[in-house]
């Protein structure tokens, strides 16, 4: 069997998987294809990874929550409410104590209610916690067995160390994947984002996109580092998530909050797992919006081994009927000091694909981000005058991460 015809029936199997399952587009105009045109292999599915309900402090029934956001049109879901003090705590899994957040009877009865609605191939359903703590910030963390809280763990070292131990079954991660949550938001800046190997595998994400704030320049007028810059930077490999962080009862209703495309080989937990794991995912604000990109022939969230000279970009961006045409300005992100630098700016059509070439250096860093914006539409939080990405995103892939050396296999590209 050659390359192409293993694509070709791994893709007819993702296609024969989910045919009866009700995969649901969200919008209210329906949204692109699951299928990319420029990679074979995986299939899209819109995930929504941070919300909350009355079990922290969230306003709505944690039984309401996962049926709200498959109604919505996501496709996967997690719960993720605060741990902040009730990890030693039994309580009764009923909530209304958010100085205390999810104790162990609230955390059995998410994972009850991630059982009950999670069916693969048609809803993913995840249980999660937000490890909370006011000033260093707040983590993510997903396929854990146990959950922890920053009475237990205080810092980030006692965290990275206990997520590297808090392994999954069935399948799933080894150890739990966490991930960077509204970055910048707290000073503390999970230690300045301090670099630690021992967690380099399970901190898989940074979010650009929480609730309708973008992220980028958050901090930047009051003199400090974009969080993009600041993690990415300090060696961390995150990919980059859009959520809604939804606290309402409106799970998943809410128009122009962050979400997530992944792309995924199984519509599964170990799915989701391996996509996250893979950083083969995109942050949006827009549902229904489809998003693939290559670089040198390799998918977002991969390595590229270049040392200098152009880089081939390839980039799939469709969405809804009523997004079809529309003019994205394309901005290819590189590490700066502040604030990312813009390499190039590129006008493309969604709905089309767009194909250019960026000369790229390793030595002046190490990663490269591509951001796709609403050229006309300014940015809520404005980065120094006059910068390239001051206008309103509408999503963003995770990165590709250069490094100098031999070539390695590509991608195979659709071709017909």
């Amino acid at each position: 069997m050659t390359t192409g015809e293993g694509f070709v029936e791994a893709e007819a199997l993702l296609l024969s998987a989910t045919a009866g399952a009700r995969l649901r587009t969200p919008g209210p105009d329906g949204g692109a294809a699951r299928l990319s045109r420029i990679t074979r292999g995986t299939l899209l599915v819109h995930a929504d990874l941070h919300n909350h309900t009355l079990l922290s402090d969230g306003a709505g029934d944690p039984a309401e929550a996962f049926p709200s956001m498959r109604d919505a049109g996501l496709d996967v879901a997690a719960l993720t409410d605060h741990a902040v003090r009730g990890a030693a705590m039994e309580g009764t899994g009923l909530g209304g104590t958010p100085w205390i957040g999810l104790d162990r009877a609230g955390w059995r009865r998410t994972a009850e209610l991630a059982d009950a609605h999670d069916r693969p191939g048609e809803f993913t359903a995840i249980r999660g916690f937000e490890w909370s703590h006011p000033r260093v910030g707040h983590v993510n963390a997903w396929f854990t067995d146990d959950f922890t809280d920053v009475a237990t763990q205080q810092g980030m070292g006692e965290l990275y160390a206990w997520l590297t131990q808090a392994g999954g079954r069935n399948g799933l991660p080894a150890a739990g994947l966490a991930g960077f949550n509204h970055p910048g938001r707290e000073d503390g800046r999970f230690a300045g984002f301090r670099y630690a190997a021992t967690a380099a595998e399970q901190m898989v994400s940074l979010e650009m996109f929480n609730r309708a704030d973008d992220y980028l320049f958050v901090g930047v007028a009051a003199g400090g580092t974009s969080p993009l810059v600041d993690c990415l930077n300090a060696g961390w490999r995150t990919g980059l998530l859009g959520v809604s962080d939804e606290h309402t009862a409106n799970w998943g209703l809410q128009p122009g909050t962050g979400r997530a495309g992944l792309w995924v080989v199984e519509h599964s937990r170990a799915g989701v797992a391996e996509a996250l794991r893979a950083r083969r995912f995109f942050a949006t604000r827009v549902a229904g919006l489809r998003v693939d990109a290559t670089a040198g022939g390799m998918r977002m969230g991969s390595v590229l081994q270049h040392r200098q000279g152009p880089v081939e970009f390839i980039l799939d961006v469709d969405g809804s009927p009523s997004w079809a045409g529309r003019t994205l300005q394309v901005q290819v992100l590189r590490p700066g000091t502040s604030t990312p630098a813009v390499a190039d700016v590129v006008e493309m059509r969604c709905g089309e694909v767009a194909r250019f070439t960026v000369p790229m250096n390793v030595e002046d860093g190490r990663w490269t981000v591509l951001r796709l914006a609403d050229p006309d539409t300014s940015n809520n939080t404005q980065g120094p005058p006059d910068h390239p990405a001051n206008n309103h995103a509408i999503a963003y892939t995770s990165p590709w991460f250069l490094e100098p050396g031999l070539p390695i296999e590509k991608t195979t590209p659709r071709t017909g």
